[in-house]
């Protein structure tokens, strides 16, 4: 099963549209996970035309409209792997803790909030993941997303895509 992992696009403020790059990844994936800070909850609607299945969270940023749509805390399974998603994690100081304790049941967490793309292991076993940002790198060298593969009970080929 093919994922394409993305958050803070701030639309329109960052961008008009995702990037071709991302758009193509999308048409590829079976799960598009969105880690918050839509803004546009436009996009939301051409997300779920377009993809397959969009699993989303809404951020610090996102209005109503989208707080009504979307959880804070999303949680699905697939392939045998238990994913969380949220947006906001804390500071980078102590967050394996913070996640062990808070998502306990989980082999995967999907973050966004800091554009710093993240990829850690927990001391608990718990596979942290923040792809950074497509439209808004911000401090970062390169706007970002990630991709992977989960099959068979395990997450491989995680993939951060450089822009």
């Amino acid at each position: 099963m093919k994922l394409l992992i993305m958050s803070d696009t701030h639309l329109p403020k960052r961008g008009q549209d995702l990037p071709a790059q991302v758009w193509d990844g999308v048409a590829e994936a079976d799960v598009v996970f969105h880690a918050g800070d839509w803004v546009l909850e436009s996009l939301l609607d051409k997300l779920e035309r377009r993809a397959r299945r969009v699993v989303g969270v809404w951020g610090n940023n996102d209005g109503p409209g989208l707080r009504r749509r979307l959880p804070e805390v999303a949680r699905v399974e697939l392939e045998g792997i238990r994913i969380a998603m949220t947006h906001e994690t804390g500071a980078s100081d102590g967050r394996e803790k913070r996640c062990d304790k808070a998502y306990p049941d989980t082999d995967l967490l999907i973050f966004g909030h800091s554009h710093i793309p993240w990829d850690t292991t927990t001391p608990g076993g718990l596979r942290l993941l923040n792809p950074g940002s497509p439209t808004d790198r911000r401090k970062q060298p390169d706007h970002t997303y990630l991709t992977a593969v989960a099959e068979n009970g395990a997450l491989h080929d995680v993939v951060l895509h450089r822009m």
